[in-house]
């Protein structure tokens, strides 16, 4: 089969597919070893960058996925607007950045770092498969640890969580003015 047949193929599965396709599965439909498979995707990722298309091929949660330019956003935001209705509350958000940063973690340690009870929001990210429990911590009452997903990976577009951004902590000066210092270590407790 000849490389533009494959990349034609590989652009066609990255399209229809809503997760992320891994590199064995592109070996295996192309009938090719795995490093011809992901020399292949690479080559499509340069085919559509320098053919200035608004598509690209990204990696992500452990496979590669098709979608638009980040600098396309605000105008498929702007035709899209209507119908996204699936955007997670600011809550939600907190709850997903304190587990993210800080996981394994429990729903105590969420509650005490947001300072607001926190069963419904954590309900409501397991329900989304953007977070999931991942065992019990040792000690009284075992309580449950959650920790992310691939879903959470492929939701914010992050090909693992050392992707995640630095946390930026707030800094008080002595007459409680706050400056923003970047922090070097990731996790952060927050």
């Amino acid at each position: 089969m000849k490389k533009e047949q494959q990349k034609k193929i590989i652009e066609a599965l990255l399209f229809l597919s809503e997760e992320p396709v891994k590199t064995d599965k592109i070996a295996v439909v192309l009938s090719t070893s795995p490093e011809e498979a992901e020399a292949m995707v690479e080559e499509l990722q340069d085919d559509l960058s320098s053919s200035g298309r608004g598509l690209q091929v990204f990696e992500t949660a452990g496979g590669y996925r098709m979608g638009t330019l980040p600098e396309l956003a605000p105008y498929l935001e702007k035709a899209f607007s209507e119908d996204i209705s699936s955007n997670l509350s600011n809550a939600a958000l907190e709850a997903l950045a304190i587990i993210a940063y800080n996981q394994p973690v429990t729903r105590i340690e969420i509650e005490s770092i947001r300072g607001v009870r926190s069963n419904h929001v954590i309900e409501n990210l397991i329900k989304r498969k953007l977070i999931k429990i991942s065992g019990r911590k040792d000690g009284p009452g075992r309580p449950i640890l959650y920790g992310t997903t691939a879903d959470f990976l492929r939701y914010f577009g992050l090909k693992d969580l050392e992707d995640l951004p630095q946390l930026e902590l707030l800094d008080l000066d002595q007459d409680g003015v706050s400056t923003q210092q970047q922090t070097d270590n990731n996790p952060v407790d927050i």
